[in-house]
């Protein structure tokens, strides 16, 4: 039997007046969120040592003796023990061995998956893949790598069109390789998450009574409050927006809690990020079409697939027609935006939807999106002395950026003649159209539906209209809401995380009051935070008619 002494630093409390028992707060404990577990009214100091040998501790003793002797209640039979050495084999004492081999190979699985290096090498490996798919055109024609690497003078010596064709560079986002690594780091996620996270989470749920003085002294931030109430704490912390729980002398609080989720959040996060990645470059369609204005075209015969997952919907049967293409411009004459006004058909030619779409203004139904990102002159219409309307086709001259000239030839006199001489028309856009006789001389410049006539070499010439392409590129991609999710979840995990998770516990030691406290983040902030709810405490005064009565008893 023994006794044991702690010396703690001690506060000074604000004078609060106590009778005849250790609580009398102006709050009632009974309408506030502590929870209290147990309450005893008398409080011991003392420690007898002789009884610290627990429940717990003679159960292990038992098992330890029991693990050391076996006792049976029958003797296996001759035939039973005879060719394994006295040891009754069995399907249950097989499965069990497998299975036992089965958990350690899983949990050395898991402990390899959830190692930080390997999750850092693996995101690494997968931004240079990702920075090398920027860098390399992406599903382009064979003999576009053909050109751009030859095999006879690869690049940085060794780098050609057949390392291209077998990693599957030129569809980067997905190939096998690249795939491989997305599946290879979602596995160390969640394995980082079962083995890390989760029982980190289980352990800051748990209520975890501390019983001693000694280990509450041990935490970060102790203090020792003379002649206070563990209860008179509680309802101060809870104030604070603590959960409190007591189990009789023993006070637990904490807050924060959320930001224990937050890592868990973080990764679930990132992997809803991968399967929205993996989804768009595996499922997709995609296709680009340039179409003369009041043609049509069937979605379904633009869109071809990028993946093993791309699955076509009902919406691929949608015709579209083009109803007009247009273009604004600037006071310089450059184009600043062109617009293409589309009808989109179902298959009994009923209009289901019309919108004039223009760059950054696409238009999107049934998951397709089209997109405004092109255009070119298909057609100049003529009348050749009064008669016509004639089409003639334009041709592009010169692609340069934004700089296009687009050309058509008007064949004039015998056009059987092996030099056959003609009119020609250029034209930089849809605003002018510059005309040029049989020798080349620049004739004049007519503008579209402006029904000014033009004679070149006793020909006359009006220009009607000029009909321009539109093109557009179409995608569907199921991966987009997956990825904006993913994205949303890991700015809000992320700021989450940020919670500094608190835990204080307290003690009551007779008159006296323990407390210690810890927090995994704000360490700096915490100690002030400490201080000023302690400095809160009411202290617990006698009263003068208490210490009359005392000292007469005495």
């Amino acid at each position: 039997m023994g006794t044991l002494t702690l010396n703690l630093s001690t506060r000074t409390l604000k004078p609060y007046q106590h009778h005849n028992n250790l609580l009398k707060s102006p709050l009632s404990l009974y309408d506030s969120q502590i929870h209290c577990l147990c309450r005893k009214k008398n409080l011991s100091i003392t420690i007898h040592w002789k009884l610290k040998a627990t429940k717990e501790s003679a159960e292990r003793e038992r098992n330890r003796v029991g693990k050391k002797i076996g006792v049976s209640d029958g003797a296996p039979s001759l035939s039973e023990d005879a060719g394994n050495g006295g040891v009754p084999a069995g399907p249950d004492r097989n499965s069990s061995g497998s299975f036992k081999l089965l958990k350690k190979l899983s949990r050395r699985v898991l402990s390899v998956l959830s190692n930080l290096p390997l999750a850092i090498g693996e995101m690494a490996t997968i931004a240079a893949l990702m920075a090398l798919g920027t860098i390399i055109d992406q599903g382009e024609a064979p003999d576009f790598y053909f050109q751009k690497y030859p095999e006879d003078n690869p690049v940085l010596g060794f780098f050609s069109w057949k390392w291209i064709f077998a990693l599957g560079f030129d569809h980067m986002f997905s190939s096998p390789l690249f795939l491989s690594l997305l599946a290879l780091l979602a596995a160390s996620l969640m394995a980082c998450t079962y083995t890390t996270q989760i029982p980190l989470v289980k352990v800051a749920r748990r209520w975890s009574f501390v019983h001693s003085a000694e280990a509450i002294s041990k935490q970060e931030i102790a203090e020792t409050l003379p002649r206070a109430s563990v209860q008179d704490l509680g309802v101060i912390l809870m104030g604070a927006g603590y959960e409190v729980f007591l189990k009789g002398p023993s006070l637990y609080a904490f807050k924060g809690l959320a930001g224990r989720f937050a890592p868990i959040g973080v990764h679930l996060a990132m992997l809803l990020i991968m399967a929205g990645g993996t989804l768009s470059a595996a499922g997709s369609f995609r296709g680009s079409v340039t179409v003369p204005q009041g043609l049509n075209f069937i979605v379904g015969d633009v869109l071809g697939p990028s993946g093993f997952l791309s699955a076509p919907t009902e919406a691929f049967g949608t015709e579209v027609h083009i109803n007009r293409f247009s273009m604004d411009y600037y006071d310089s004459g450059e184009v600043r935006q062109f617009h293409t006004d589309l009808s989109l058909l179902d298959l009994e030619g009923n209009e289901v939807m019309r919108k004039t779409i223009s760059v950054n203004d696409p238009l999107r139904y049934g998951g397709i999106t089209i997109y405004q990102t092109d255009w070119s002159l298909s057609t100049l219409q003529i009348l050749k002395d009064d008669e016509g309307p004639f089409n003639l086709a334009m041709a592009p001259l010169k692609l340069n950026g934004d700089k296009k000239l687009f050309g058509t030839f008007l064949p004039v006199g015998n056009t059987d003649s092996p030099t056959v001489k003609g009119i020609s028309m250029l034209a930089r856009d849809l605003q002018s159209i510059v005309l040029y006789d049989q020798e080349g001389k620049f004739s004049g410049i007519r503008r579209p539906n402006s029904k000014l006539p033009i004679d070149i070499d006793g020909t006359k010439i009006v220009i009607v209209d000029a009909i321009g392409s539109t093109g557009l590129d179409l995608k569907t991609d199921p991966g987009v809401p997956v990825v904006y999710a993913g994205f949303g979840a890991l700015m809000l995990t992320t700021c989450i995380s940020f919670l500094s998770h608190a835990q204080i516990w307290a003690l009551q030691d007779g008159t006296t009051v323990v407390v210690g406290g810890k927090t995994n983040r704000a360490k700096a902030e915490f100690p002030d935070e400490m201080n000023r709810l302690l400095d809160q405490v009411p202290e617990i005064v006698e009263s003068y008619s208490s210490r009359q009565s005392n000292s007469s008893s005495g």
